[in-house]
């Protein structure tokens, strides 16, 4: 059973732009639509009605969405899991670095 009350760390978009000097796994739950439409350079997409089936390696995972709310849930799920995460806040909405793809 996934507990959905346990708490998940979290870190800014701030945070995640000095993280991404260094190799991470960030994991872009939101839509494939959402995802062409910009993302950050090393973010993987996958979708969250597919994140109960990820099985990557367990290492630390950055999860982001559009707004936060996915990627906290997404986040809650790889930790019951047994995956370490890290819930981005406030997700692309507060992102102010580069993207890929989009207009």
């Amino acid at each position: 059973m996934i507990n959905l009350f346990q708490k998940v760390p979290s870190i800014s978009t701030e945070e995640l732009a000095e993280k991404l000097a260094e190799p991470i796994t960030l994991l872009d739950v939101r839509t494939p639509d959402e995802y062409r439409d910009g993302h950050i350079a090393k973010a993987i997409s996958y979708p969250f009605e597919k994140i109960k089936r990820y099985q990557g390696e367990k290492e630390e995972l950055y999860i982001i969405c559009q707004g936060g709310v996915r990627s906290k849930k997404a986040a809650k799920i790889l930790k019951g899991k047994g995956y370490e995460v890290v819930n981005v806040r406030g997700g692309m909405n507060q992102w102010h670095g580069p993207v890929k793809g989009g207009k």
